[in-house]
């Protein structure tokens, strides 16, 4: 992609930001909205992150940067609407207010240009159908190696202490199945929800895992996150769907999805 093109869609929705925190990538978010401007933007909730900023203040310039990035999209037309999650719940007092231009909202449908309705919101009230699990966990190939290799070492330091066997893998890969589990739950909620709304797609974040797929005939997108996954959505003026992974300056390293138009709500 060329260093200052800037490609513009009818609509973007971003989540998770966490600004305040030192797991937020603000210069990445940065640059993705300096390459992509909007008609719409839904903020998806956890923009900022109350709970830590409560315990601790941390703001430093490129936190700033990308609200001021946002508030100059907002001089320049574009509508900003922003759905509060757990962590910024503190806005969820202001419903109905709109600050500097950018509207606060507690959910919303949103209808693309191909006539989908797609309700937004971010998630977070679907914990209490899920708290037995409040804890997600990744383990990939590298991790599992790593839990082997300690359950190895925890076995011997065991057994000099006269203590049962116990195996480290095998209690991680429980942990990995009760994630799972989690994600299951959650989407099965959030799907739920968009039945009962009479919508044929939903739009959440919260869980920091971006997806886009078929659920029980209900279109689930996940926004992701920018700590980690680093992903958007974009609708284009077609009305197709885009999950994009934003991971380096100025470079599309992968799209999660290819762009589709959605099948038209009944």
């Amino acid at each position: 992609m060329d260093d200052t093109a800037t490609r513009h869609v009818r609509t973007l929705f971003v989540s998770d930001i966490h600004l305040g925190t030192r797991g937020c990538q603000p210069d990445l978010l940065l640059d993705f909205l300096k390459h992509h401007d909007a008609d719409t933007i839904y903020l998806v909730g956890d923009i900022v992150d109350g709970w830590r900023l409560k315990a601790g203040w941390y703001w430093p310039q490129s936190h700033n940067d990308v609200v001021q990035k946002l508030l100059r999209k907002v001089r320049k037309g574009a509508r900003v609407i922003y759905v509060p999650g757990n962590h910024d719940e503190f806005l969820r007092d202001y419903v109905g207010s709109n600050f500097g231009g950018i509207e606060i909202v507690e959910e919303a449908v949103h209808v693309t240009a191909a006539g989908q309705r797609i309700l937004v919101l971010h998630g977070d009230k679907f914990d209490m159908v899920i708290r037995h699990a409040p804890w997600l966990a990744k383990f990939g190939d590298v991790a599992y190696d790593l839990a082997i290799w300690l359950s190895a070492h925890v076995s011997r330091a065991r057994r000099r202490m006269g203590l049962p066997y116990w195996s480290f893998s095998a209690w991680s890969k429980g942990k990995v199945k009760r994630a799972v589990n989690f994600i299951s739950a959650f989407q099965d909620a959030v799907v739920a929800d968009a039945e009962r709304h009479g919508v044929t797609s939903v739009l959440c974040g919260h869980i920091h895992q971006p997806a886009m797929e078929r659920i029980r005939g209900v279109e689930y997108i996940n926004t992701g996150d920018w700590v980690e996954s680093c992903t958007a959505v974009a609708e284009h003026h077609d009305g197709r769907l885009e999950l994009i992974r934003w991971t380096s300056p100025a470079h599309v390293e992968a799209t999660l999805r290819p762009p589709r138009r959605l099948a038209t709500a009944a």
